[in-house]
């Protein structure tokens, strides 16, 4: 099977500047579009036979909107497309958020996507321990780590991810980019080889060769997702990017482009 597992798209009124603002963040030029139109065009070009598509809420008011979209699923106006994995989103300052979860657990999403630097969120602020207690050993926590302005008191490191397994240890967790965007030499050092889900996204491209072969001798390849970060690179970059490494035997390159998020998706 072939699944991205980091996908992002956005409704028609708002994919335009939600793009924006990424190339915005990141620096990181992309003539992709963010609507499902443009995503599911790129994810057939790749061949996907699913993906994770993740939304995110960067203020408490947008919580409710961000899950009437998802929880709408707008995807099925699309005869021809790959399954479709969606994510919730979640806000610390957001006093329904329970309410909400209720709502996502109903329509069977199984997952909630963090992202600390957008959201306001520190990993390490005690006031996310009830949510945290509240998914532990039920849905799968995708979790933005990193930064590329790296500093000693960013919101998301993997030292804060590890600091989480350890309080938290039946939570399910993917931490995004590898376990940390421009973090990579702690992500080996505190999130190598413990139980939790590294994915590829933004990261493939850009951590040196030699720290990635590091990490990946010492995580094993069992729990790493293929991941895009559509629409900052396209799914067939994510696939070309593993493909590309050659230390990889054929059967762990397959477990990483899809065999590894099916088994955790429970996909057939």
């Amino acid at each position: 099977m072939r699944i991205d597992a980091h996908t992002h798209a956005f409704s028609e009124k708002i994919a335009e500047k939600a793009v924006e603002q990424l190339i915005r963040y990141y620096q990181l030029p992309t003539s992709y579009g963010g609507t499902l139109a443009a995503l599911f065009a790129h994810a057939s070009e790749a061949g996907l036979d699913a993906l994770v598509l993740l939304v995110a809420a960067t203020r408490a008011d947008q919580v409710k909107p961000a899950h009437d979209w998802v929880l709408s699923r707008p995807w099925e106006t699309f005869p021809q497309r790959p399954r479709v994995i969606p994510f919730g989103t979640y806000h610390v300052d957001d006093p329904n958020w329970q309410a909400e979860l209720t709502r996502l657990r109903a329509a069977g999403i199984g997952g909630i996507k963090l992202h600390p630097e957008f959201q306001g969120i520190d990993l390490a602020d005690p006031r996310l321990w009830p949510f945290f207690e509240e998914v532990a050993g039920r849905e799968i926590l995708m979790i933005h780590v990193g930064d590329p302005r790296v500093s000693a008191d960013n919101p998301s490191t993997p030292r804060k991810v590890a600091a989480l397994l350890d309080r938290f240890p039946t939570l399910t967790v993917i931490a995004a980019h590898l376990g940390g965007y421009c973090f990579w030499e702690e992500a080996l050092a505190h999130l190598a080889g413990r139980d939790v889900y590294l994915d590829t996204s933004s990261a493939l491209a850009f951590i040196d060769p030699s720290l990635l072969r590091r990490l990946v001798d010492k995580h094993g390849t069992a729990r790493l997702l293929c991941g895009s970060d559509y629409p900052l690179a396209s799914p067939l970059d994510a696939q070309r990017c593993v493909e590309a490494l050659d230390w990889l035997t054929d059967a762990q390159r397959e477990a990483i482009l899809g065999g590894n998020a099916a088994r955790l998706f429970g996909l057939g």
